[in-house]
């Protein structure tokens, strides 16, 4: 038989019982759509945090704390609780720190903030003025902490876009007072939108002044009663000085802290902050890729289930082929096509339902959470592909198990 003869059998046969064929499909359907959504959705996530983070700038440092060691057993990076305010104010020096541009600490915290009946927990950072600039967060309206407020440890605060529309809707909060930690702050600015994603948002955070943030909200003290930071934000004065300022900072905290063997404290660049977020987020993208693969292997047992039934119920008529005069290989290329049209068909259209529902999800708000998908054409082409090859795959043995079947032995078949 020619293959265009195979082909119209095959589907003359598929077209025979169009319920179960339609059903198999379905199981492909749902495997490629599986796998080509929650890739757009993984990618979009990782994307997103990713251009989010480098907005921020090339030329950003981070100024951790280290981790405390009891019994040789380390904790969490941060606990060490050794950064202070003074540590802050020392890396600004430019004969000691020249390469230094502006240095911006915080202080976190959480705590619930109320607004009339509306309220919400949040994350709360107290910050200095230089933090709106090195950590690239304008306002879209009112005004961001002044330096005068940072002096008088006011009680005011700055709303993170989500934080304001939960409490306020569509209302201006800008002017307004809000009870934080059973304190009436006065909202003084809302910070402009950075943007959702799935592993947590800016947007979500309130901002206050650090001597407030610790005076009235936290009152974290180092050991030695000095006020500590979480954070210190350091931007280098350009791409080319980032060496040196890490170099700077760490002979600052050095020489203060008075350190002899090792550093109490860690310096990260935006590029390491990005680069293990990427080592993150692929591991992620990679899991959910998994997870959809399972489903595309359930859709290849289902091809091959049809396949079973359909070499079973069809023994008379392959008998007859056979006896006149179709060879094996022309049984086997039957069964082979019935297959691949089945899984092609399948992986097709689960194609197209991937990018529509990939497009559907692109910026919706489902539950609270903005996803950001990005549909790939090379993730698409590639699902198609696995999911012809895992037909195939399950489709060779039905088909040579009819391919095998003697002629007198499939006649006799009631």
């Amino acid at each position: 038989m020619n293959p265009i003869d195979v082909l119209r059998t095959a589907l003359s046969s598929l077209g025979a019982n169009k319920m179960r064929a339609g059903l198999t499909l379905l199981g492909m359907v749902i495997g490629v759509t599986a796998v080509i959504s929650l890739m757009a959705i993984g990618r979009g996530a990782q994307e997103s945090i990713t251009s989010r983070i480098e907005s921020l700038g090339t030329n950003l440092l981070f100024v951790r704390p280290g981790s405390i060691s009891q019994g040789g057993i380390f904790a969490a990076q941060g606990s060490a609780g050794t950064l202070t305010l003074e540590d802050a104010y020392a890396l600004i020096d430019p004969i000691f720190a020249p390469s230094v541009g502006s240095v911006a600490p915080e202080l976190g915290t959480t705590a619930q903030i109320v607004a009339g009946r509306e309220n919400t927990n949040t994350r709360i950072v107290g910050v200095t003025p230089e933090y709106e600039f090195v950590r690239n967060f304008p306002v879209s309206s009112g005004s961001f902490i002044t330096l005068g407020q940072v002096l008088n440890n006011s009680e005011v605060v700055v709303l993170g876009s989500s934080v304001a529309e939960t409490l306020y809707g569509n209302r201006d909060p800008v002017g307004q007072n809000v009870r934080l930690s059973g304190r009436r702050f006065e909202v003084v600015g809302v910070l402009e939108s950075q943007g959702g994603a799935a592993f947590g948002s800016f947007d979500d955070q309130a901002l206050v002044p650090i001597s407030t943030a610790f005076y009235r909200l936290s009152g974290q003290q180092t050991n030695q009663g000095r006020v500590r930071v979480d954070t210190i934000n350091v931007t280098a004065k350009d791409d080319e000085s980032m060496d040196n300022a890490i170099g700077e900072i760490s002979t600052v905290l050095r020489l203060r802290h008075r350190i002899t063997a090792e550093d109490d404290f860690t310096v990260i660049s935006q590029q390491e902050t990005i680069e293990a977020l990427e080592e993150t987020t692929n591991t992620f993208v990679m899991f959910l890729g998994g997870i959809a693969g399972i489903s595309l292997l359930v859709g290849g047992i289902g091809i091959m289930n049809i396949m079973l039934v359909s070499v079973t119920e069809r023994t008379r008529e392959i008998g007859i082929r056979k006896a006149m005069g179709a060879k094996r290989r022309d049984i086997l290329m039957q069964f082979i096509s019935e297959a691949s049209l089945l899984s092609l068909g399948g992986g097709t259209a689960g194609v197209a339902a991937g990018y529509i529902l990939s497009r559907l999800l692109d910026g919706r708000n489902l539950a609270g959470q903005v996803f950001e998908t990005a549909f790939s054409t090379h993730i698409a082409l590639l699902a198609l592909v696995v999911s012809v090859v895992i037909g195939l795959f399950f489709g060779i043995y039905p088909a040579m198990r009819a391919a095998r079947l003697h002629p007198i032995d499939a006649l006799r078949s009631e």
